[in-house]
């Protein structure tokens, strides 16, 4: 984790920059709605990446997308992370897609620790825990 802006509310942010690629348009030229899934997918791995390497497993349990506006071909697009709640096994991540500065979609996700060998979601250790806090935005 380190692309990170401050809020106005002391909360740090994720910012993943995406590279719109033209396959992510339709035939009216503005992004299609699957590609904002990709996005918000590509924001919530880049903010969880560190936490792999550590053999520890966040895995998706739920998404939500609400589209708010186009973005278009040319459109600079970024996303932005931030922790919404730290529950016992699972994280739940609110996320801003951007185009050309404007929000474009809101996606909300939760991701559970999951033990691969178990099979089964585990409680989020102390160390993960502190690394997310400074994302936590309060209710």
């Amino acid at each position: 984790m380190s692309p990170d802006v401050v809020s106005a509310s002391q909360t740090r942010v994720y910012r993943t920059e995406i590279q719109l690629r033209f396959n992510d348009t339709d035939a009216l030229g503005h992004l299609n709605n699957t590609a904002y899934a990709l996005y918000a997918e590509q924001g919530r791995v880049d903010f969880l990446d560190g936490f792999r390497a550590q053999g520890v497993y966040l895995i998706l349990a739920h998404l939500s997308l609400d589209f708010l506006k186009q973005v278009r071909f040319r459109d600079t697009v970024y996303v932005l992370t931030r922790v919404a709640k730290l529950g016992r096994t699972s994280v739940t991540l609110e996320q801003e897609i951007y185009g050309s500065g404007e929000i474009a979609a809101r996606a909300r996700s939760v991701v559970v620790m999951f033990d691969y060998q178990a099979q089964k979601p585990v409680p989020i250790t102390d160390a993960v825990r502190e690394k997310l806090t400074p994302y936590h935005k309060p209710s």
